[in-house]
This record gives structure tokens, sequence and C-alpha cells, in this order.
């Protein structure tokens, strides 16, 4: 018999692509059900009209996790009440690609996407860092003295380190801890415009991440996500 909790884990290192945040935490995970060896797992999003790229990630995703837990032999996940459900379902059971599933619409596949959010996923995580060490004391300009090594231990470090190793980026501890997302440091001059564009970004995903957990919990009946904070 599988482990619900083991496969609630593997679930929650599924993230949102566009939110960076997990589908257990924004609740995209609506019921797993598990049968000897079978897992099957229902999600559902906010809308009806959520962006079928991104959902098909998050269903492609979630397969993916569940099958890599010890002892599932089968992984059925499936999408509920999205106008693209049937095609996404469809596809990602029959191990299907992006443009295979869609091959009216889709023009290549989703790899670019990806890397794009990741891209903006480590920025994000980043300037909450930045903001951390600030806090600390530290000025802006020393920011780009900073090195990988200097990071204090923290769940803030934690995720930008994964976030970075995501992209590729130096691990060493020597390396520059601010860097863009090609991995080009920023020199103490450009520090305030580098925090400043990924202040922008930062705040639109939140924004997003905010809206998506009232519409979920509006469309499902879910108890009020800024209510549950107070």
């Amino acid at each position: 018999m599988i482990d619900r909790a083991a496969v609630m884990a593997a679930l929650s290192t599924v993230r949102d692509p566009e939110l960076d945040e997990a589908i257990t935490g924004l609740g995209f995970v609506g019921a797993v059900e598990v049968d000897g060896s079978r897992v099957g797992v229902r999600l559902r999003l906010p809308t009806y009209f959520c962006a079928p790229n991104f959902a098909y990630m998050m269903v492609a995703d979630a397969r993916n996790a569940v099958r890599a837990v010890p002892g599932v032999s089968e992984a059925l996940v499936s999408l509920d009440d999205h106008f693209a459900s049937d095609e996404i379902n469809s596809g990602v059971g029959g191990g299907q690609s992006f443009q295979d599933t869609f091959t009216d619409l889709a023009d290549d596949e989703l790899g670019e996407l990806r890397s794009l959010f990741n891209r903006k996923a480590f920025l994000v995580r980043q300037e909450k860092l930045c903001r951390l060490l600030l806090a600390r004391g530290l000025q802006a300009e020393d920011l780009a003295a900073v090195k990988l090594g200097d990071l204090p231990p923290s769940p803030e470090t934690d995720v930008y380190l994964e976030r970075r190793a995501e992209l590729g980026l130096d691990p060493a501890p020597e390396a520059p801890f601010l860097v863009g997302a090609g991995g080009d440091a920023v020199g103490a001059a450009k520090v305030s415009d580098h925090l400043r564009f990924a202040s922008t970004i930062r705040v639109s995903v939140e924004g997003n991440a905010g809206m998506c957990r009232g519409l979920l919990a509006t469309r499902y009946g879910l108890p009020d996500p800024e209510e549950a904070t107070l």
C-alpha cells in the first residue's frame, strides 16, 4: 500500500510555473486516491480558462512526480473543470508532447517557457533574500560583494540556491551572490537598478498568486485564504 503522505510529498515538489509555488500549497490538488500500488490525483485550477500550457506542465509534472514514488505502478493524474481538460488528460496520460496534444494551437514545446519562468523565479527568490540581508544591516551597494558562502542559513537561502541550481549557475561558495539570470555578476553601481527590476517581477508574481488563491476559493467554496492568515 502506497503511503498517501509520500504522494503528497511528491506533489509538493510540483510548482505552478508562473507563481513558483507548490501546487499543494496553492490548493490545486483536489483529491488523491490510493488503491494498492495505483494512485489517482485530481487537479483543479482557479478558472476554467487558465492557460493550457501552464496547466499541461503541472499535470505532466505531477504525473512524473507521483510515478517516481517508490511502489507506484500506475499514476493517473487528471485535470478537472478546464476547457482543455480532455486534451490535456488524454495527452499527458498517453505520454504525448504538448505540441502533439495541441496540434492546431501549439507551435513549439514548453522548454523555453519553462526556462523563462525559472529565470523569473530565480530573480524573485534573489530579491527576497536581498531584502532579508538589507534588514540585517547591509547596504544595497554591499550586496555586490556578498559571496554564496556568506549567505546566512535560512529557508530563503535554501530556496534561492535551489532556483540558482535549476539555471545551472555557479554554486561555489566563492561565487558572487548577486548575479543576473544569465550568471553575470551585478556590479555595485547597478545594484539598485537590478533590485528595482527584480522587485517589479516579485510584486507581479505575488499579486497573481493572491488573485489565484482568491479565485480558487470562490470557485470551489474553500476558506478565504486572506482570512486564514489573520
